[in-house]
């Protein structure tokens, strides 16, 4: 089965939009900054960007795929097993292993780990800008991949407590996007997030998605669309 023979005009036109994205200007803190909670934006400011020690590396992936005529995106719930975020919506990834030829290797491995989906199918299309996560000392590199027809999930469930699909159009859409005023760190702060299936998803997940959406947000106003 080609690509066309499973993809709508729709997901043809989506996936060229994301191609085109991905060609142009990365807007990266620009793009994280308005993920940041409130109380946490000045400090990101005022200390810069850089990692204050050398970090850990580990990647993620941004996997795209044809459904009914729309392209789609998965993200998941972590379980209450694994050694951080616990409970919390991400995207599939993890740590850079020595025996990885690359971070674009680590984010397709890591994918096949936590849903099964076979590396050969995955169709990398670029890469957005690195992000330095300083409660983890982290430096993750986000990868952006395709896969020609829907993946048949796998999930390695000690990691994985759901799988969350959601439609391209949803994300770029305005009621995705919201903030609430929450209580972090002992203080009442207004922090920015994704509404993904009633999940909120925020930090350095969401900060990752701001700059894809700003990406593709970018493609669509230059070409006129």
């Amino acid at each position: 089965m080609n690509e066309t023979s499973v993809m709508g005009v729709n997901t043809e036109r989506q996936l060229e939009l994301i191609r085109r994205a991905l060609q142009g200007p990365r807007p990266g803190r620009n793009a994280h900054l308005l993920m940041i909670p409130g109380f946490r934006r000045a400090l990101a400011l005022e200390q810069g960007w850089e990692p204050a020690y050398i970090p850990r590396h580990g990647a993620v992936l941004l996997l795209l795929y044809p459904r009914n005529g729309e392209l789609y995106l998965v993200l998941t719930r972590r379980t209450h097993t694994v050694a951080t975020h616990k409970g919390q919506v991400s995207l599939p990834g993890g740590a850079f292993e020595s025996g990885d030829a690359s971070y674009i290797q680590t984010a397709l491995r890591e994918t096949q780990e936590e849903l099964g989906v076979p590396l050969a199918e995955v169709h990398v299309l670029g890469e957005l800008t690195p992000l330095y996560i300083p409660p983890s000392q982290y430096q993750i590199h986000p990868v952006v991949g395709y896969s020609q027809t829907p993946p048949v999930f796998q999930m390695n469930t000690h990691e994985v407590a759901e799988i969350l699909e959601i439609t391209l159009e949803y994300l770029l859409s305005s009621n995705c996007r919201q903030e609430e005023d929450w209580e972090l760190e002992g203080q009442r702060s207004p922090v920015p997030f994704f509404d993904v299936l009633g999940h909120k998803v925020w930090g350095a997940t969401a900060m990752v998605l701001a700059e894809f959406v700003e990406m593709v947000n970018q493609a669509t106003q230059s070409c006129g669309t």
